[in-house]
């Protein structure tokens, strides 16, 4: 199982990233993807998930902000961040499963939202 994330970055207050995650080594199209991240001082927190049919769902914090979506051409999912405050400063996670745990996960990639 690979799962390799890019895409993290500095950005501004109400700016926007999109961040991708490369999967290969499992059945990527049947499997739930999510999000996950961490930040400085803090523990991991679900961010969003998508099921194999395309299926989405959010934090409560993130809803209206971020979109997650998936490829199964490429074998990826994305996660399009929008009006980012700089409480979303964190390391992404790209992983498999849902918001009730997580088989795998990647390296992730950093996103530092400051002026």
């Amino acid at each position: 199982v690979q799962l390799v994330e890019s895409g993290g970055g500095l950005v501004q207050p109400g700016g926007s990233l999109r961040l991708s995650c490369a999967a290969s080594g499992f059945p990527f199209s049947s499997s739930a993807m999510s999000w996950a991240r961490q930040a400085p001082g803090k523990g991991f927190e679900w961010v969003s998930g998508i099921d194999s049919d395309g299926t989405t769902d959010y934090a409560d914090s993130m809803k209206g902000r971020f979109t997650i979506s998936r490829d199964n051409t490429k074998n990826t999912v994305y996660l399009q961040m929008s009006s980012l405050k700089p409480e979303d400063t964190a390391v992404y996670y790209c992983a498999i499963g849902d918001s009730l745990g997580f088989a795998s996960w990647g390296q992730g990639t950093q996103v530092t939202v400051s002026s």
